[in-house]
């Protein structure tokens, strides 16, 4: 951790470490300026040190959240999503079909359908999110790399004022990803 790197890869590094020495290394991490890939049971420091948690889901998926907590109660939901879809599956099949089921799964079906299909503006706003992202990207980049001018560095007022359009950059890029994922999900 001494030597200079623009990406720092932890896997479970509070592993056997005192008190003492978890809040150095805590501070460190919290002072280091690369990505730091963190991969940890200490939720405490996952919340304290990170800025975006990566969730995993345990089927191949995985989701961005602002804290651990977020992740937790998204994976809460999607259990009881899961056991009420499966409760309504086992009901359903229990009342042994009938034209009232057939029914009510045809509409099921068709309201399926139509959540899949994307209107006219959603066909060119998914099209061209790709290259916006992109777009943002470079736009944060280059804010980045301004941050990082020891001219602006030096100018207190300056500084802060490079680091709002940085951090509104980063929120435009999380938007544009969670739109991606909004109109990926709809066709589906």
């Amino acid at each position: 951790m001494l030597q200079p790197a623009d990406v720092l890869l932890l896997d479970e590094p509070t592993n056997d470490l005192d008190i003492p020495t978890l809040e150095i290394l805590e501070e460190s991490l919290l002072e280091y300026r690369g990505a730091l890939v963190l991969v940890t049971h200490d939720r405490f420091m996952l919340d304290r040190v990170s800025t975006v948690v990566l969730g995993l889901d345990g089927a191949g998926g995985a989701e961005r959240f602002a804290d651990y907590s977020q992740w937790e109660q998204w994976t809460k939901e999607r259990k009881t999503a899961t056991r009420k879809q499966e409760s309504a599956t086992r009901n359903s099949s229990a009342n042994g079909g009938g034209a009232s089921t057939a029914a009510k799964t045809d509409i099921a079906v068709r309201a399926a359908t139509a959540r899949r299909k994307l209107s006219y503006k959603e066909n060119r706003e998914l099209e061209t999110i790709e290259q916006r992202v992109a777009g943002a990207e470079e736009e944060m980049k280059a804010k980045h790399d301004l941050l990082l001018d020891p001219a602006v560095m030096s100018d207190g007022t300056r500084l802060h004022a490079i680091s709002l359009e940085l951090e509104a950059a980063q929120k435009r890029i999380d938007d544009l990803y969670s739109r991606w994922a909004e109109l990926e999900e709809k066709l589906r």
